[in-house]
């Protein structure tokens, strides 16, 4: 059973950091792309970052230059490094990863407020 359960998020002022993390159970970890996502009130959920099996990445260009997206085989683990945080990138963040079938984490609340 593909079960991804992330971690990490909280409230944080602007310009502070954050990393989030998504541990997956049941896939070949090393085998899978992954991905962040995020959904803020009132809006779609909306394409973060990926990272492939070869560690190749991509950005949102919202995020570039500050969210850095890493894996850890080893560990089964993903992680979402946001630096430089803007009110704007408050919303539940959640991982994501298609394995024959779109499989979602329960979400992690990130908000971003002086």
């Amino acid at each position: 059973q593909v079960q991804l359960v992330e971690s990490g998020g909280g409230l944080v002022q602007p310009g502070g950091s954050l990393r989030l993390s998504c541990t997956a159970n049941g896939i070949i970890f090393s085998a899978a792309t992954m991905d962040w996502y995020r959904q803020a009130p009132g809006k779609q959920r909306e394409l973060v970052a990926i990272i492939t099996d070869k560690g190749v990445t991509r950005y949102a260009d919202s995020v570039k230059g500050r969210f850095t997206i890493s894996r850890d085989n080893d560990e089964n683990t993903m992680y979402l490094q946001m630096n430089s945080l803007k009110p704007e990138d408050t919303a539940v963040y959640y991982c994501h990863i298609d394995w024959g079938y779109p499989y979602w984490g329960q979400g992690t609340q990130v908000t971003v407020s002086s």
